[in-house]
């Protein structure tokens, strides 16, 4: 009699393994697509807000609606997403508001167009949570760190790529030529997404009562109003008016991308230095330093006086910007028990996003009063007092026994 082979695994061991490598690898296809069609314009953004208007208070106004719309509706896609147990029309919807917003900004024609388009990329930004959560779906409980490493590495290299192309785009069609482009790549994205399989989950019913206790819970609040702290300073000085400050000084549309792209590989480079920092120096001192090095950042690009000098600023700004990060997401959720992690993390990006869009809402109406580099001294000081105030706050809530 033949005995059946052990030393393989059966077919549809090998079949499982194989969907789920694909899976994988098609939700990264996405990812990096997605960040892509969000970034390719980003650079000149707000030089190009500055072709429509004169008043540099309504070019903050239009910075702002990135960050305003997705701390809306974040959360309560997060919510809606675990209600209905889907997550792929939330992405899909997502991909195509990107390509949306990238279109009405690059045909716009006045201030107001670019001002709605960019509302349109902020709702489009509310997809990383669906996203977030699908892909780490893909992967065993113990390997969740994993999937979020591999999420944010994959999702770094799409900004970095789509920054870097930006002012050559410029460069041989003018600022249309990027948005253009950046409404095809969603398109890709959403074409992927399309390929993709997913399994319906179980229906999962809020919980306002869950939700507005972990509102309340110093531990959680704190580290997320942090984060608002250090986004309030990325949106407000690096994405938003050091470029202007930066055109001001000679700089071309090539020059404003090389400042995007250094920037973002620099925030990589925080967020790894960061996870093997923690290990030795402990959370809170690593968040402590962030925000030192976050002030001297933003000390340096008032002060600077030619493009070299307002690069090494923008240098600092990234890594301590990118070393924050993951420091503050993590101390969000360390306390929290693991039903209500997803939960927890989806207030967590609702509350940093606010700081995106009061960063260059706010700093657009004190440069509009004082001039840029003034401002980036009042933001300097603010973040700092803010930053470390709160992490003294941090530390003694988790010295409580």
């Amino acid at each position: 009699m033949q005995q059946s082979d052990t030393t393989h695994p059966p077919v549809a061991v090998v079949a499982a393994a194989g969907e789920r490598r694909l899976k994988i690898a098609l939700f990264l296809a996405v990812v990096f697509f997605y960040w892509m069609a969000l970034y390719l314009y980003v650079p000149t953004l707000p030089t190009y807000a500055q072709t429509k208007t004169d008043s540099l208070a309504l070019v903050g106004v239009i910075l702002a609606q990135y960050g305003l719309w997705q701390a809306i509706v974040r959360l309560p896609i997060g919510i809606a997403s675990d209600w209905i147990g889907r997550r792929k029309p939330f992405i899909l919807v997502g991909m195509a508001l990107a390509g949306l917003g990238a279109w009405v900004m690059g045909s716009a024609e006045q201030a107001q167009g670019v001002l709605i388009g960019r509302a349109i990329t902020g709702l489009a930004a509310g997809t990383w949570v669906p996203l977030v959560v699908a892909f780490s779906s893909l992967f065993p409980p113990n390997e969740a760190v994993r999937a979020s490493a591999l999420l944010t590495l994959v999702g770094s290299l799409g900004r970095v790529l789509a920054t870097s192309l930006n002012g050559p785009l410029n460069e041989a069609g003018g600022y249309g030529l990027a948005f253009t482009l950046a409404a095809g790549v969603a398109g890709l994205a959403a074409l992927v997404m399309l390929s993709a399989r997913e399994q319906r989950l179980p229906p999962k019913t809020p919980s306002l009562d869950r939700l507005g206790r972990l509102v309340t819970r110093r531990d959680v609040l704190l580290p997320s109003l942090l984060s608002a702290v250090a986004q309030y300073v990325a949106w407000g000085v690096s994405f938003g008016f050091l470029p202007i400050l930066a055109k001001e000084l000679g700089a071309t549309s090539v020059i404003l991308s090389l400042f995007t792209t250094v920037s973002l590989i620099c925030y990589t480079a925080g967020n790894l230095t960061a996870t093997a920092a923690v290990k030795r120096f402990g959370a809170q001192r690593m968040a402590v330093f962030s925000f030192v090095v976050i002030f001297i950042g933003t000390v340096g690009a008032a002060l600077a006086p030619s493009l070299e000098m307002l690069l090494a600023a923008q240098v600092l700004l990234g890594l301590s910007i990118g070393a924050a990060y993951p420091v503050l997401m993590g101390l969000s959720i360390v306390h929290v028990s693991e039903r209500e992690r997803a939960t927890a993390m989806g207030l967590h990006q609702a509350v940093y996003a606010i700081g995106m869009f009061a960063g260059p809402w706010l700093s657009g109406l004190l440069a509009e009063v004082m001039g840029i580099r003034p401002m980036f001294g009042v933001t300097a000081f603010a973040a700092a007092t803010l930053g470390l105030l709160g992490t003294r706050l941090l530390i003694e809530k988790m010295r409580e026994p």
